[in-house]
């Protein structure tokens, strides 16, 4: 089979996220400029470079009570943070109820039942029990092709990792089974890992 996206594939169901997956889930949490608390999660989200440390994620669509964009994006356009919580399969509930298009004064953290605790160095909540948990400051934010799609990249200025998920001196991802997103309703959980060198 071959299409053109332009053209439309002829599918019950678009094809194009199933293809490039699995893909990490950014959990990302962000305050408004009044105090609201958001947290909601994103699955076009990566870590892009390491010194500094950064990371990326992407938003689409838009929210009848926004102009523009969703609520973590405004919410990093008004204060120039996130924070990145990273999900694991324990908290796959909590993390979809996230995902429910709420107003924008309503805060995701108590709809969820997330239990939260602030950053150390923004002023943001974060996930309490995540595994992990980055707090970023706004590099740049970057309006893609297409009506609703903008690219958001942020510098990682202060990392929590959760003390049992250190085995040996690394962060061990089994220990708490990251939580990943596929096509259509799919996701798919973390549970083996194998290692390979790269050629000398």
């Amino acid at each position: 089979m071959f299409y053109r996206p332009e053209d439309g594939h002829g599918l019950p169901h678009n094809p194009f996220n199933a293809i490039v997956t699995p893909r990490p889930i950014g959990w990302i949490s962000t305050r408004s400029a009044d105090g609201i608390d958001n947290i909601a999660p994103y699955s076009f989200f990566n870590a892009v470079a390491y010194v500094p440390p950064q990371v990326m994620f992407s938003t689409t669509g838009t929210k009848v009570d926004r102009i523009e964009g969703k609520d973590t994006l405004a919410n990093i356009r008004e204060t120039g943070v996130f924070c990145v919580n990273i999900v694991e399969y324990a908290a796959r509930d909590a993390m979809n109820a996230t995902s429910a298009d709420l107003p924008a004064d309503q805060d995701e953290f108590a709809h969820a039942g997330i239990e939260r605790s602030d950053c150390q160095t923004i002023a943001c909540s974060r996930v309490a029990g995540a595994p992990a948990a980055l707090e970023c400051r706004l590099t740049q934010a970057i309006r893609l092709e297409g009506k609703t799609n903008f690219a958001v990249f942020g510098e990682v200025i202060g990392i929590h990792l959760r003390d049992d998920c250190i085995v040996d001196g690394r962060f061990d991802v089994t220990r708490f089974r990251p939580l990943a997103r596929l096509g259509y309703h799919d996701y798919a959980v973390v549970e083996q890992v194998f290692p390979m060198r790269r050629p000398e």
